[in-house]
């Protein structure tokens, strides 16, 4: 067993010894997690020493029965799962699972096969996108031919009710035009 403080080399972990990566062992100091990082994150003024968990759970994340959410730098929530969990299968390999997936796996009753798409139909937010919007009656269960469509569709509503606005505004100074000359 590793001793805190301990600095291995990359090669040690089966890294390209050439990178020159160093790995040092460190103690969350929240939850007493033990652990490998980089040694270079240690020397970067933001590290605080906490494990990914405790870390997420200052930032915002919120524990859940089976682990904790966190949002991604695409504004996906993603949930933590155990490997007990039914819908386990559906994580990727650090044992995530984007939340609009898991909530439409539990209102099918299954796994969703990894080429199923969940639209985010972004009903909430009158032509802005939602990411986090999870709600089942926000989700649709569609196919990748269909998914284009629908957002080919979404798109071109967009622009013209953009489009719709600006010629409102340019009828409106025209009308302004017109009762100043008469």
């Amino acid at each position: 067993m590793p001793e805190i403080g301990e600095i291995r080399s990359a090669k040690e972990f089966g890294l390209d010894p050439k990178t020159r990566h160093r790995r040092i062992y460190v103690r969350c100091p929240q939850c007493g997690k033990e652990r490998w990082v980089g040694s270079a994150c240690t020397k970067r003024p933001d590290f605080t020493g906490l494990c990914h968990e405790c870390n997420a759970s200052l930032r915002g994340g919120k524990h859940i029965k089976n682990g904790y959410r966190w949002v991604n730098s695409n504004g996906y929530i993603l949930v933590k799962l155990q490997p007990t969990d039914f819908f386990y299968s559906m994580a990727n390999k650090d044992g995530y699972v984007l939340e609009h997936r898991l909530v439409m796996a539990k209102q099918v009753g299954r796994n969703l096969h990894s080429w199923e798409i969940v639209h985010h139909k972004g009903i909430r937010l009158k032509g802005k996108r939602n990411r986090s919007d999870n709600l089942e009656d926000n989700l649709q269960l569609v196919s990748d031919d269909r998914h284009k469509q629908i957002t080919i569709l979404e798109n071109k509503i967009g622009n013209l009710e953009k489009r719709v606005t600006l010629l409102e505004a340019e009828n409106a100074t025209l009308r302004g035009q017109i009762s100043q000359e008469v």
